[in-house]
């Protein structure tokens, strides 16, 4: 069995290196074999199906959030219960994280399959031509959800208790699966849409076995014990109360996406919805070695907050901040530079590359401060303030986003969706950063006295 104390002990740069460099991998493996997946479907497919994968996104992300809601939430109260030295509360939030996880996906998934036509038809107001594409892709992705929620929620769990190699080890594996599958259902045996679907189920399934039987079998510090499946009131709600913030994070995403999609081929067509895609392909990759490092320093900032150890908490954040920071400018040079040699990656035709080059250099030219805003977001959660990290990312996406893609599309047509991204962003940037600093004096004053 492993032991979590060194979180508290060891100098907090090389905790933050620990941990973030193995979640980098993690997370960059996770966004190449999702960005290979649109490659394989553009360029072995094609455009419309490309334009599917983008259309079925929101559906995913919204999947994602309930995953968010269990993994992230047990995650973050697991640091904080082995910081207090309590393993066998931490143990019943394992358990109760395993129950709701299935309860939650199987719920869902049978509501999504049933509504999935309407869905995809009247709400999200998808192409006719593009619907076909769309309902075999998702149908097929949300039948092995609770595959992908396991293999990749419970996996927060996996580093939360200070084990960052074997959850690397989960993305790594999930990751090759899924680009060899996808090459050879698409390619090789042209099954079309159906088949990348296929092989992203399939290598999320190998991810869940991988998870399931580290916690029954593996070398974890928190045992899967039958004692704690049974659902208890208590760790359900300690569990929602910090998954919630993430949860309506991927909630609001979704609804962004939705909501650009929808006024995205209003404007544009296909063509710019598929443009729209690309872009989101890029911003993961990106973003996901920000969230990284998030996710590198989220067992430190929990433990030693949890073990009120608040110096060695502003020191992760501090460091966080700027490797999150360096990582955001050198993604927006890239952007910048090079648009069309990016978007020729995943399909070359002529007005693709024009609406495409356009929009993504007018929709990430804040890039660079949007990694801060990610640390700051997971930094809330970490310390147990779940609700400030609610407010500002409902903030930036419902209350500046979604009202910015209305006005200024209205005004300036396509190239005002483009712009409402950057302006929300940066509108963000302040009041995150406001919110931050406030917090830090706080904790400044708690270390004075």
């Amino acid at each position: 069995m492993r032991d979590a104390s060194f979180l508290g002990t060891q100098p907090v740069s090389r905790l933050l290196w620990k941990f973030s460099v193995p979640a980098i991998t993690g997370t960059v493996i996770t966004a190449l074999y999702n960005v290979v997946d649109s490659i394989f479907v553009g360029q072995g497919i094609g455009e419309l199906a490309l334009t599917a994968v983008t259309v079925a996104f929101p559906v995913q992300t919204l999947l994602m959030a309930f995953g968010m809601l269990i993994g992230v939430g047990s995650a973050n109260i697991i640091s904080i219960r082995l910081g207090q030295g309590r393993t066998d509360r931490a143990e019943g939030i394992l358990g109760n994280a395993f129950t709701l996880m299935f309860a939650i996906m199987v719920i869902t998934t049978g509501v999504f399959l049933w509504y999935l036509d309407p869905l995809l038809r009247d709400f999200m107001g998808v192409d006719p031509a593009v619907l076909p594409y769309a309902h075999d892709f998702i149908s097929i992705i949300l039948l092995g959800s609770v595959f992908q929620h396991i293999g990749f929620g419970i996996n927060n769990v996996i580093r939360a208790q200070g084990d960052p190699r074997t959850a690397l080890e989960t993305q790594i594996i999930a990751g090759i699966i899924n680009v060899i599958l996808n090459y050879l259902f698409v390619f090789t045996f042209q099954w079309g849409i159906s088949g990348s679907a296929l092989a992203t189920v399939l290598a999320q399934a190998v991810a869940a076995l991988w998870v399931a039987w580290y916690f029954i079998w593996g070398p974890a510090v928190l045992k899967l014990q039958w004692k704690y499946l049974r659902p208890r009131l208590h760790s359900i709600l300690d569990i929602v109360k910090i998954g919630c913030s993430p949860f309506m994070m991927q909630l609001a995403a979704t609804a962004v996406m939705v909501v650009f999609n929808v006024k995205i081929q209003f404007y544009g067509g296909v063509t710019a919805v598929a443009a729209y895609g690309i872009i989101n392909r890029l911003m993961m990759l990106i973003f996901m070695p920000v969230v990284g490092i998030s996710m590198g320093a989220q067992p430190i900032l929990g433990f030693n907050f949890g073990a009120r150890k608040y110096d060695r908490v502003l020191h992760t954040l501090r460091l966080a901040l700027l490797a999150a920071t360096g990582v955001s400018v050198l993604g927006f040079i890239i952007a910048e530079v090079f648009p069309q040699e990016i978007i020729r990656i995943f399909n070359d035709s002529p007005d693709l590359l024009r609406v495409g080059t356009r929009a993504m250099r007018i929709y990430l030219v804040m890039t660079p401060v949007v990694g801060s805003s990610i640390i700051a977001g997971n930094y809330f959660q970490a310390v147990n303030k779940p609700l400030f990290s609610l407010f500002f990312t409902i903030n930036r996406q419902v209350f500046f986003l979604i009202p910015c893609v209305y006005l200024f599309s209205s005004f300036l047509g396509l190239d005002g969706i483009w712009l409402a991204g950057a302006v929300s962003d940066g509108v963000a940037f302040i009041v995150t950063t406001a919110a931050l600093v406030y917090n830090v004096r706080q904790i400044k004053k708690q270390i004075r006295s």
